[in-house]
C-alpha cells in the first residue's frame, strides 16, 4: 500500500507539524481584526478573522433619514470590504494544501 522504504514515523511527524502550523495560523487569524470602509470613509466596520462584527462607525454625514437604504448599502459595502481583507489574509496565511505538503510525490 505504501512505497517500499517509506518511513511512516517521518510521515506522521510531518503530518503533525503541518497540523500544528495550520492550527497556529487559524488562531492567529481568529485573533486578528480587519477594518473595511465605504462612502469615502463615511462608514467603517471592524470584524474579527472569524467574521464577527465587533465595531461600526457611522459618520453623521452618512445619515439621511429620507434615504436609509443608501446607509444600509454603505454598511453592507464596508462589511464586504472588511471581509475581503480577512479573506485575503487567510489566503496568505494558509498555503495551498492541495498537495498535502508533498505527499503526492511520495505516491500517496
Amino acid at each position: 500500500m505504501f512505497p517500499e522504504g517509506m518511513d511512516m514515523n517521518a510521515l506522521l511527524q510531518q503530518a503533525q507539524a503541518m497540523q500544528e502550523q495550520l492550527q497556529q495560523a487559524q488562531e492567529e487569524l481568529a485573533n486578528s481584526t480587519f477594518t473595511g470602509s465605504s462612502g469615502g470613509g463615511l462608514i467603517e466596520v471592524t470584524i474579527t478573522g472569524g467574521g464577527e462584527l465587533i465595531g461600526l462607525r457611522i459618520s453623521p454625514e452618512a445619515v439621511d433619514v429620507d434615504d436609509l437604504e443608501s446607509l444600509s448599502d454603505l454598511i453592507i459595502a464596508a462589511f464586504r470590504d472588511a471581509s475581503g481583507k480577512a479573506a485575503d489574509q487567510a489566503q496568505t496565511m494558509f498555503p495551498d494544501l492541495g498537495d498535502m505538503g508533498g505527499m503526492d510525490q511520495m505516491g500517496l
